[in-house]
């Protein structure tokens, strides 16, 4: 944990007071959506804070419709019907393309999603507890992941934590299936303590006895690649008592023969909770996740703690701790908003959905899932390649002293963002006859007062950036619709003259021209890269 001496703000976990007006509702949305649509705005502007807050935090829990085989056409399946899911079916043979599939899948819901808080929570918890499909390999695997995650993300965490531990995709990354008495195998016994729990800061002091100890616990657990089923098998565990250091008030995991050898994985997990460590270190990722990135002795004490009591005292349950914060005044202090450096997944998917980029249905899953892997791949351009982050760890955003959220952005990656978002403004790209891009008049007829150049200018600046733009910048702004001209009409005109005749190309073409000028150029600020 860093902690600074300098202080931002002194506020902390007492309800927010304040003006619960189109700012607040814009800076929730940024924090727990992917990108602000208008259509959320205009929904969540209608409710109080608390109710809003309670909206986020209603998750449907029901799955969604598993990915597809959307690749025979290139490699025939011979199990599963294009159009049909694979996730049930193990054909090791396939793994490459259905990796693809699982992560074009995964795409598609964050742009499809409610809401609520759930695909946000679903990366936080993959950032989380992070496995790399090019190292567990079986895309099953990779898509029973991440309905393990999106099944308990505002859960219990002491839950989560086990249904993680026997996971296939975490046995297999971090070789707890290689886990035996005769070979034990401390990787995952380290990152429980290290990374999963009790994080690395001051109050975190197990040894690396506690990992050797805990590495015995974990003995005997295995991955049956032909059905995804985890079993235990005995013969493979060590039975003998596992001794814990003073940190652990030298506490014994007994050891157990048969199947009651299960049962020491939760001795051991009763163990590590009973220290306080684990609610400030999961408190502190939820914070940098949702608030910022950096933690000074104000926040530590007037957030972080209040915020890990909360969720001590609710045994380990994680939707109390978010109610807390989102209510607070904390969250919606005016140092908090536009701090963040947006991830790729934000920058990109976000702008899909801000947007509303049209994309194929399910009439044509095939071009569908090539729009969503065209997305994906994006992403991937500028570091952020979702099913596989850069380490155990995560990405380095959310955890490298002293940069953080700075290290999104460098010469190479604001470049490949701007490429982007102006590929995207103009063109787009070809997916078969598709063309993946922004309908500039599709989106613009959402907007309130899109015939009023400066009223137009004002409500994409409050939908698109968090930080106020300069008066220069915005009269260059307007002299892009109104092209050169000093009088606004020149755009009144020509957009109600569009909007009165809408199927003539030419009235189109000339609105349609100036609005992806227009929206290049936001995109192309610095401001847009911030959340």
């Amino acid at each position: 944990m860093a902690v600074l001496s300098t202080t931002r703000t002194n506020s902390g976990i007492s309800t927010y007071s304040g003006p619960w007006d189109k700012s607040a509702v814009i800076h929730l949305l940024r924090r727990v959506h992917f990108g602000v649509t208008k259509e959320n705005i205009d929904y969540f502007s209608n409710l109080t804070q608390a109710e809003a807050v309670n909206e986020v935090l209603n998750i449907d829990y029901n799955l969604p419709s598993p990915p597809i085989n959307d690749y025979n056409d290139r490699n025939p399946d011979p199990n599963v019907n294009s159009g049909e899911t694979w996730v049930n079916d193990y054909n090791g043979q396939l793994n490459n393309v259905r990796r693809r599939s699982f992560k074009s899948w995964w795409v598609g819901q964050i742009i499809n999603q409610d809401r609520t808080i759930r695909e946000k929570m679903v990366l936080f918890w993959h950032n989380h507890f992070s496995t790399q499909s090019a190292v567990y390999g079986w895309a099953n695997f990779g898509y029973q992941n991440n309905q393990l995650l999106r099944s308990n993300c505002l859960k219990n965490f002491k839950s989560l934590v086990k249904d993680v531990t026997l996971d296939p995709a975490m046995l297999i990354f971090l070789n707890g299936e290689r886990n035996s008495k005769s070979a034990p195998d401390e990787n995952y016994s380290r990152e429980l303590q290290e990374l999963f729990t009790l994080g690395k800061g001051p109050e975190s002091q197990y040894t690396e006895a506690d990992v050797i100890a805990g590495a015995k616990v974990l003995t005997g657990w295995r991955v049956n690649r032909t059905s995804g089923d985890v079993y235990f098998q005995n013969s493979r565990h060590d039975t003998t008592d596992k001794i814990f250091s003073s940190y652990y008030n030298n506490y014994t995991v007994s050891g157990k023969t048969g199947q009651e050898g299960t049962t020491e994985l939760d001795d051991m997990l009763n163990m590590i909770f009973a220290q306080n460590e684990v609610a400030n270190h999961i408190v502190r990722k939820l914070y940098r996740w949702f608030v910022y990135y950096e933690i000074d002795e104000n926040t530590e004490t007037n957030v972080i703690k209040p915020l890990a009591n909360i969720f001590r005292n609710n045994g380990y349950e994680i939707k109390p701790v978010l109610e807390a914060l989102f209510n607070s005044e904390h969250f919606f202090d005016t140092a908090n908003r536009g701090a963040i450096i947006k991830s790729p997944a934000d920058f990109l998917l976000g702008l899909t959905r801000t947007f509303d980029i049209p994309i194929p249905g399910s009439d044509d899953y095939v071009t569908q899932y090539g729009a969503w892997n065209r997305l994906r791949s994006s992403a991937s351009l500028t570091q952020q390649d979702l099913g596989d982050p850069p380490s155990v760890s995560g990405w380095p955003a959310y955890y490298q002293i002293p940069q953080f959220h700075e290290l999104w952005i460098n010469s190479d990656t604001i470049s490949n963002r701007n490429k982007i978002s102006d590929a995207l403004a103009a063109n787009g790209y070809g997916i078969g006859s598709f063309r993946l891009k922004i309908d500039p008049l599709h989106f613009t007829k959402k907007l309130d007062n899109a015939s009023d150049p400066n009223l137009l200018i004002n409500e994409l600046l409050e939908i698109m950036h968090t930080l106020d733009v300069d008066q220069n910048q915005r009269e260059f702004m307007k002299s892009i619709l109104l092209s050169g001209q000093v009088n606004d009409d020149y755009w009144t005109q020509a957009w109600n003259a569009y909007l009165n005749d809408q199927n003539n190309t030419t009235k189109a073409n000339i609105v349609s021209s100036r609005l992806s000028a227009l929206y290049k150029y936001l995109m192309n600020l610095s401001e847009f890269q911030l959340s």
